[in-house]
């Protein structure tokens, strides 16, 4: 991963869950069966370049097999 998650994540909120995922089929070929749900959340992350920076991310999750594909999506503090 380009970024390290430097404590929690907070205010996690399902953006979306089961057939409402786009790329449920993908994530059910290279992760297996599980109930999958899109979320989001705002963490404290540290880059590549060293900088710490509070940021918007968005995953996928299944019940045991765990958080896949994380990225950030906005960053909230410069």
């Amino acid at each position: 991963m380009p970024f390290e998650i430097l404590g929690e994540i907070h205010d996690i909120e399902t953006i979306a869950s089961g057939h409402g995922i786009r790329v449920l089929d993908r994530l059910v070929r290279q992760f297996g069966r599980g109930t999958w749900r899109k979320m989001k959340g705002i963490a404290t992350v540290r880059l590549s370049s060293g900088r710490v920076i509070e940021v918007e991310l968005h995953w996928y999750e299944a019940h045991g097999i765990g958080k896949r594909r994380m990225k950030i999506k906005r960053y909230l503090s410069q």
